[in-house]
């Protein structure tokens, strides 16, 4: 099982950033425990970060290409307003996990939307890392469920 966790735009700063909101953990620090619980989940876990929109797009095409099982996506930012991010997302027909570190329902009204949030399986926000572990529990068990239905 090959999933992907996409980082977006300013998260290569988490660990320097606003660490009320985000923490100390670094980019490096939640690859390195999404990989580690992906290896003990049975699930090959790459992780990718980019700051240029083009690129993310790039990226989740490539990841339809490739067959990726399904995507873990921290949009940053754009996930507010990304249309372009969304519309490479809604190619695809694998679990797509969308995960926040801080409760973005807590935050700036502007953080409440998300324009990709109905193509996600579901949404995980407000508990820092733990986010993205549980949104690689979350993928791994919709991978499952889909290859038995």
């Amino acid at each position: 099982m090959k999933i992907l966790t996409l980082h977006g735009i300013n998260l290569n700063m988490f660990g320097k950033r606003d660490p009320k909101h985000y923490g100390t953990a670094t980019l490096a620090d939640i690859d390195a425990s999404v990989q580690a619980l992906g290896k003990e989940l049975g699930a090959e876990v790459e992780c990718y970060q980019t700051n240029c929109e083009g690129e993310m797009a790039a990226r989740i095409h490539q990841a339809y290409l490739d067959g990726i099982d399904a995507i873990i996506i921290n949009a940053g930012a754009w996930t507010h307003y990304s249309y372009g991010i969304r519309d490479a997302l809604a190619i695809h027909t694998a679990p797509i996990i969308e995960v926040h570190m801080s409760n973005v329902h807590a935050r700036e009204e502007f953080r409440h939307y998300s324009v990709f949030g109905q193509l996600a399986k579901g949404q995980i926000c407000g508990f820092g890392v733990e986010s993205y572990l549980l949104g690689l529990r979350a993928a791994v068990a919709a991978v499952q469920e889909a290859k038995k239905g």
